[in-house]
């Protein structure tokens, strides 16, 4: 095995468990008839008749040469010679064994082992090619926790001005190798054993000292195992030893910061991690028993400091886990950035039942999300919630009637991870555990096991549960800051990420990062889906570069646990607040936020744009999803969580506000004219109606079905919380039955408008408002009609549903004026009913049943449509 150094670079600890006491020293002799020598503290004196018998001079009482002068004088030791008859099987628990070369040639064999309460450490020296009986061997030693140059007292009764180091002498038995066993109270663990070998010449007392062929002192940890490198985080054995792995590449030292109060602004313990036992490549680990008082715990992760240099140790933070399950929030003062925002909990993950949990794994496109923030939803006191459940998980499962009430099957969740308070949940601080604040006692172990009732009860009852999450950039400060920077951040590469805190995601480190979180939430939490924020960041490479296959991309595509999962790339950047348009790499398994959609829809909603744009975010956006996608790889919005929301989208059209393209109906702000406010109503109607007859993913935004405003602000900051009161006013009643409606109508019609394939050519028909051909470049044509046909074999109508009708004819007139249309010509026996028209008024706008349009003009149907509005037409049989 790899020998052990004692590190340097570390600062005393703060451990309290009090000085040393029991030790026992077993020198191992020849054994005869199952008799060894036993050798234990007490009076301090001259040691004699050690070396084979012979009389050796008092072994000389001195420090560890490269140890800190503060190391003194050895205690002495006196013999104590006992019987002892060994059993063939010891009562071992736990056996780890270590073997170091000397600088000399031959080996040193090292093995822990604990039984009946206690620690054994036997060494044992072979082959080392030094003079012969005029020799006797002597083993220098200390003990220590986190710094090898501050030993711990190893008598209570000491005081601080005596050695904190030993001189023992080694017994040679009669195989050749010198021996010694040193004996520990499990209680006075877990620490290191630090130690260097001395050659003692008969009437010489200067001696030839030996360490590791590193030339080094010999070093050992006890009642700390060396742990596995997998899984990591923390996790637990079947006898309850706690396994920590941590990954930092460039960390010189590693020290485990232990906690036993999270109040606290120091840890109780800290264990440095011996690069040559407790590393594997970049993963650093240990393991403990998990019988200890501790709560919490951190790391220090150290580059150069010196020996001995407790300010330079001072200056390194302690950081949280990356892969801490459950973490608590520290209280200590975090002004001067030495004291962690968060610490991992020491406890294992609350278990769970999710017995006749189903997930609805529901097709792409028969998807209607509705997308939320959390707290925000159920935060305002006019969701009459308990107020330990207002603004939590619970209160999200508590509204359920009002995702079936809008005929939604999916919600997508805005970031619930831990975030800066300063910043928003858009710059997380953790990737594998939700926000202390959405549980309903505001801890972290409430936090999970109230999401975990969550996502089952929308199972239950058929929604899925997606997650926006951001991999791209963190939190500025108590995230993975102070961990790897040269691996995680930018730092120092690519000047524009820098300094927003950007991960390197596809650095090999940071993506299998995220892949854990996310298989994380999938195994751990059943969740559905996936939103990638800023997704135009996860195609950088090492240096900042645009990768045509980036690995993480690829990977998440591939991964066999996400196989049953939504993955979708939402290119908006929280941090510059702009939506990025760019080629994404999708092997057919990611889908997209449909940026273009949103635009487009607004342009033509504002009478700009041509009708070619309009007719192809319609059918799908087959400009960006064709190719092995699919229209149902669109997930097309309107408004968003950031932005204008509809309300507002209708309302202003300020300068400030050129980029949202939104149109204030004719007067900026709130007013009391009549034109104004019906023209923004038939507005909102427009997106809606546009937003579900489109193929691909609706997304509704939370607040919008309530009219709820944001005053004109596009900052995410100033979104308020839903006011459930809202959805009682004549806007909410007349905009959440609208909703509804197009949301069964999309269900019944599901061969038109739940499609995985775009639209056959046979199965679409366009028109201008008398069936000439639409002016598709034309910049003044507002107007714009199509009939979606359904399928046919040999003439006759097929169907899903036993519900579906015959043909639609849609029309879309953004103009300023009135258009008088012309309805094409159906089946013998059909006629065609108005289903909906945003010009009427509540509640004859819309209708399941459909109004019957008169017949006129030698057998063709005229219809008068009104400016700014929508018409929805079925082909049904007469009498019907």
């Amino acid at each position: 095995m790899a020998a052990l150094c004692p590190l340097t670079s570390v600062r005393p600890c703060s451990f309290s468990s009090g000085a040393m006491e029991s030790i026992k020293v077993k020198v191992a002799a020849n054994y005869k008839g199952g008799q060894k020598v036993v050798l234990g503290f007490g009076r301090m004196v001259a040691v004699k008749k050690l070396f084979l018998g012979e009389v050796a001079p008092t072994i000389p009482r001195t420090s560890c040469p490269g140890l800190a002068s503060r190391v003194l004088a050895a205690s002495r030791v006196s013999v104590v010679q006992t019987q002892e008859v060994r059993s063939e099987v010891d009562e071992l628990k736990t056996v780890s064994k270590y073997l170091f070369r000397t600088e000399i040639g031959g080996h040193v064999k090292v093995s822990v082992r604990k039984k009946n309460g206690k620690y054994a450490v036997c060494i044992e020296v072979s082959s080392l090619e030094v003079g012969t009986n005029d020799y006797g061997l002597v083993l220098t030693w200390g003990i220590y926790r986190s710094n090898s140059a501050s030993f711990i007292p190893l008598d209570s009764q000491q005081s601080a001005s005596h050695s904190r180091t030993v001189d023992t002498p080694l017994i040679h038995n009669s195989s050749g190798q010198f021996a010694l066993e040193l004996e520990f109270q499990a209680k006075q663990t877990p620490f290191y054993l630090s130690f260097l070998l001395k050659f003692i010449k008969k009437a010489d007392t200067s001696g030839l000292e030996i360490r590791s062929h590193r030339k080094v002192n010999f070093c050992v940890p006890v009642g700390l195992d060396r742990g596995h490198p997998y899984p990591l985080g923390l996790s637990f054995s079947n006898d309850g030893s706690m396994n920590f792995a941590f990954v930092s590449r460039s960390s010189k030292n590693v020290v485990l910061c232990l906690y036993d109060d999270t109040t606290g602004e120091r840890p109780a313990l800290e264990l440095d991690l011996d690069p040559y036992v407790n590393r594997s490549g970049d993963v650093w680990h240990a393991s403990l028993e998990g019988a200890w008082a501790f709560v919490s715990y951190g790391y220090r992760c150290k580059n150069a400091a010196l020996p001995g240099d407790t300010d330079a140790f001072d200056a390194e933070p302690v950081v949280l886990d990356p892969y801490a399950k459950i973490i608590v929030n520290s209280i200590a003062d975090h002004e001067t950035g030495l004291f962690p925002k968060y610490l991992g909990r020491l406890c294992k993950e609350p278990t769970f039942d999710w017995t006749g949990d189903v997930r609805p794994n529901l097709p792409m496109e028969k998807l209607v999300v509705y997308r939320l923030n959390v707290k925000r939803f159920t935060e305002s006191q006019s969701s009459k919630l308990y107020s330990d459940v207002v603004g939590t998980f619970d209160g999200v499962a508590e509204k359920l009637n009002h995702f079936k009430s809008l005929g939604v099957n999916a919600v997508l969740l805005e970031p619930i991870f831990p975030f800066a308070e300063q910043q928003g949940p858009y710059f997380p601080c953790h990737f594998f555990s939700p926000a202390s604040l959405l549980g309903p006692s505001g801890g972290s172990v409430s936090a999970i096991s109230s999401m975990k009732e969550m996502v089952k009860k929308l199972h239950a009852h058929g929604l899925e549960v997606f997650l926006e999450v951001v991999f791209t950039h963190t939190d500025e400060g108590g995230a993975l800051q102070g961990i790897d920077d040269a691996s995680y951040y930018y730092a120092n590469r690519v000047p524009d990420l820098e300094s927003r805190n950007a991960l390197n995601c596809n650095y090999p480190i940071v993506q299998t990062l995220i892949l854990d979180s996310l298989r994380h939430w999938v195994t751990e939490f059943h969740i559905d889906g996936f939103c990638f924020m800023n997704a135009s960041l996860l195609l950088r490479g090492f240096h900042g570069e645009t990768l045509s296959r980036p690995p993480l991309v690829e990977s998440i595509a591939f991964d066999p646990l996400l196989s049953n999962t939504k993955i979708i790339a939402d290119c908006w950047d929280p941090q510059e607040l702009v939506l990025e348009e760019t080629h994404f790499p999708h092997w057919k398994r990611w889908a997209e936020i449909n940026a273009k959609f949103c635009s487009d829809v607004r342009i033509f909603l504002k009478g700009e744009g041509l009708l070619s744009d309009l007719a192809t975010r319609l059918c799908g956006s087959g400009d960006i999803f064709s190719g092995g996608r699919g229209p149902a790889f669109s997930f097309n919005f309107v408004a968003r969580n950031s932005g204008l929301p509809l309300v507002d989208l209708v309302s202003f059209s300020s300068d400030e506000l050129a980029s949202e393209l939104s149109w204030n109906c004719g007067e900026e702000g709130p007013t009391n004219k009549t034109p104004v406010l019906e023209r923004r109503l038939k507005q909102i109607r427009n997106y809606l109606f546009i937003l579900f007859i489109s193929l691909g993913v609706p997304v509704l935004n939370m607040g919008d079905e309530c009219g709820q405003s944001s005053g004109a602000s596009t900052s995410y900051s100033d979104r308020k919380p839903f006011d459930w009161n809202a959805l009682s006013t004549g806007f909410g009643v007349q905009t959440t039955q609208f909703i509804s409606f197009l949301s069964s109508f999309r269900m019944r019609r599901s061969d038109l408008f739940q499609k995985g394939n775009f639209l056959k050519e046979e199965n679409i028909e366009w028109h201008g408002s008398d069936q000439s051909t639409p002016n598709w470049e034309d910049p003044l044509s507002k107007f714009l009609a199509m009939t979606l046909k359904a399928d046919r074999v040999e003439g006759e109508l097929i169907f899903e549903s036993s519900d579906a009708n015959g043909d639609l004819f849609i029309a879309f007139n953004a103009a300023r004026h009135p258009e008088s249309i012309t309805l094409p010509p159906v089946a013998e026996g059909m006629a065609w009913h108005r289903l909906v028209d945003t010009a009427l008024p509540f509640p004859g706008f819309f209708t399941n049943d459909g109004e019957p349009v008169g017949e006129q003009m030698d057998g063709l149907f005229i219809y008068k449509m009104k400016s700014h509005s929508c018409l929805l037409f079925e082909a049904k049989s007469v009498g019907e």
